[in-house]
């Protein structure tokens, strides 16, 4: 999967049973390996990530790639650490 960085910022993630997560505001490089290691979320969906939790999803996640973002993995809830 080769893609722009600026053509992943700002598109919709999606987990793999439709639910909406959030916009990719960022995505996390890996400088040693200059590689994309993960897509950061600022302000994710309170129905999947609690309030206020940002979240980085890996990239090994990502199914594809196209107007949206659909993810292949994702756990049910995240919540904030204790």
């Amino acid at each position: 999967m080769l893609e722009s960085v600026g053509n992943i910022i700002g598109l919709e993630i999606y987990t793999p049973e439709g639910l909406f997560v959030g916009v990719a505001d960022e995505v996390v490089i890996d400088v040693s390996s200059m590689r994309a290691s993960g897509i950061y979320v600022e302000r994710a969906n309170p129905a999947v990530v609690d309030e206020g939790v940002s979240i980085s999803i890996p990239m090994r996640w990502v199914r594809g790639v196209g107007d949206v973002i659909i993810l292949s993995s994702f756990p049910q809830r995240v919540e904030r650490p204790s």
